[in-house]
């Protein structure tokens, strides 16, 4: 498999089972950097989209990433070598909830495309599939994780499917975790909610909402949608 190509750096995920998809870039582009973090973690980086998304738009010090599977770790780290950023970029190899327990690591942003497996699709039982399933990483563990390590005026950012954002909500909120920020995304207008972006910090604030269609037609894109990923995708 070819390296999938950005304006600002490529990805090389030929052994991974976590492959270069819209909801890495769409997360990666949506994410509020207005506040400037200095440090920032990736949970579950995969191949390291998302995180070199983060190097691109943010001045931040420190870009961490954890990924427990050892191919897509060893993808993620040639990606931060052969990037611009790699003085700016580290990849750790393990558990994110042993990651978790050290006493001293907190940081301003914390983002993560978790893994999940739409029960709706008929995708074999292959890597990709067992990349996504939560086995690997429950919303559970993800939140505990978070709220462990996330700074106290930090922020974490995630994106899931569309059926999973009430109850992921309201399992933040266990933690303290209170969401800010929400986009709804649709594929198509005349199609419902595909996922949901969802921004929190530990403040109880104003929530601001609002909704993002991809596309009018097939690869016939949404002036929203090419407005927010523009700096990324070479043909956009």
């Amino acid at each position: 498999m070819q390296p999938f190509h950005f304006k600002q750096f490529s990805i090389q995920h030929s052994q991974s089972g976590h492959k270069v998809g819209t909801d890495g870039v769409l997360l990666g582009a949506w994410t509020d950097l207005d506040f400037r973090p200095y440090t920032i973690l990736d949970i579950g980086a995969g191949t390291g989209l998302i995180s070199l998304i983060m190097a691109q738009r943010s001045a931040a010090e420190q870009i961490d990433a954890i990924e427990i599977d050892p191919e897509a770790y060893e993808e993620c780290v040639l990606n931060f070598e052969n990037s611009a950023w790699n003085d700016r970029l580290f990849c750790y190899h393990g558990d994110i909830l042993e990651f978790a327990d050290e006493p001293d690591l907190k940081y301003d942003l914390i983002i993560s495309n978790p893994p999940f497996f739409e029960r709706n699709t008929k995708e074999s039982i292959n890597k990709r599939t067992v990349a996504r399933q939560h086995q690997l990483l429950t919303y559970e563990d993800l939140l505990y994780s978070v709220s462990k390590l996330l700074s106290e005026n930090g922020q974490f950012s995630t994106i899931m499917p569309y059926s999973d954002h009430t109850e992921f909500i309201s399992k933040a909120e266990n933690l303290h975790l209170f969401p800010f920020k929400i986009t709804q995304v649709k594929g198509h207008e005349n199609t419902g909610f595909k996922r949901s972006l969802i921004q929190f910090n530990f403040q109880s604030k104003p929530l601001k909402t609002d909704e993002l269609i991809i596309e009018k037609a097939r690869h016939d894109y949404t002036e929203a949608y090419k407005k927010l990923v523009k700096e990324f995708y070479l043909k956009l």
